[in-house]
């Protein structure tokens, strides 16, 4: 691999792996001020100041926006939006560890979806396994079926944010994630207004939201970005498979969320599973 080439894949690596961090450092503040306006106005705020925050400093109307791009761009901010409001739900009824790990089959099933080897079966078992695992069966587990249901939603919309991000930032490069943001703002701030009302513009409230849009989606989505135009859909998908496994630490330490080893045994399914498929798909290419 020529040095250029070489570099612009290590930096995609370090802005994937720095778009977790801070993504589940946001994630678990955000949990916090559940209790204040709930998890759609926390969603709300996190979506439309981390609009403010992107559209000031990128200033994306001085490039015009191809006009054979539009659908791809407006899918790519629904699917922003959408995942937002639905991992949201997900983190307000099961731990964050749980909710990203089930997120992360759709990255996982985009790899799979792309496969026509027989080996990739094995990392699909892996996948279904570590789901069953994590399903509802048992009373002493306490796992919301509603929660789990929000996170495959979620997994559904990742899979298609990538697809959509994909297209849109070959052309749009860093500017793709402040239009998508703001196409997001126009349906999770209705939503989240009218589920919490004024409590989402108390000055408190909207300090916490500006923190939470920094870390959550400003700064992860912008360094996403810069990943996807840096490596292939497969590495984004090796990278993104350790996701769980940050998020769960990031329970544990800032929300003293406790996986019993059961679930901890469901979370390592899905990132072999992930992590398995996407390196089978990169030998591949």
């Amino acid at each position: 691999m020529p040095a250029p080439d070489r570099n612009a894949t290590l930096i995609g690596i370090a802005a994937a792996f720095g778009s977790q961090a801070s993504m589940n450092l946001g994630a678990s503040v955000a949990k916090h001020l559940f209790p204040v306006v709930g998890a759609f106005g926390v969603t709300a705020l996190r979506v439309a100041l981390a609009a403010v925050l992107l559209m000031a400093l990128r200033q994306p109307w001085r490039r015009r926006v191809p006009r054979a791009l539009l659908p791809a761009l407006i899918a790519y901010g629904a699917m922003l939006g959408l995942m937002n409001l639905l991992i949201y739900q997900a983190f307000a009824r099961i731990p964050l560890g749980i909710a990203t790990g089930i997120e992360v089959i759709g990255p996982l099933g985009l790899v799979l979806a792309a496969s026509r080897r027989r080996a990739d079966f094995v990392w699909l078992a892996a996948a279904v396994c570590g789901l069953l695992l994590l399903l509802p069966l048992r009373a002493h587990d306490r796992l919301d079926p509603v929660g789990i249901a929000c996170a495959l939603g979620a997994a559904g919309c990742w899979a298609l944010y990538i697809i959509y991000g994909k297209r849109v930032s070959a052309t749009l490069g860093r500017d793709a994630v402040a239009w998508g943001m703001l196409v997001s703002v126009t349906f999770t701030l209705p939503v989240g207004l009218a589920a919490s009302g004024t409590a989402m513009l108390s000055p408190s409230v909207l300090a916490t939201g500006l923190a939470i849009a920094a870390l959550s989606s400003a700064l992860p989505y912008s360094l996403e970005m810069e990943a996807m135009r840096r490596v292939p859909a497969a590495v984004f998908g090796i990278l993104v498979s350790a996701s769980p496994a940050v998020a769960a630490l990031a329970g544990f330490v800032v929300l003293d969320e406790v996986l019993s080893p059961l679930q901890w045994c469901a979370i390592l399914c899905i990132i072999t599973a992930a992590a398995g498929s996407a390196l089978s798909a990169t030998r591949r290419v």
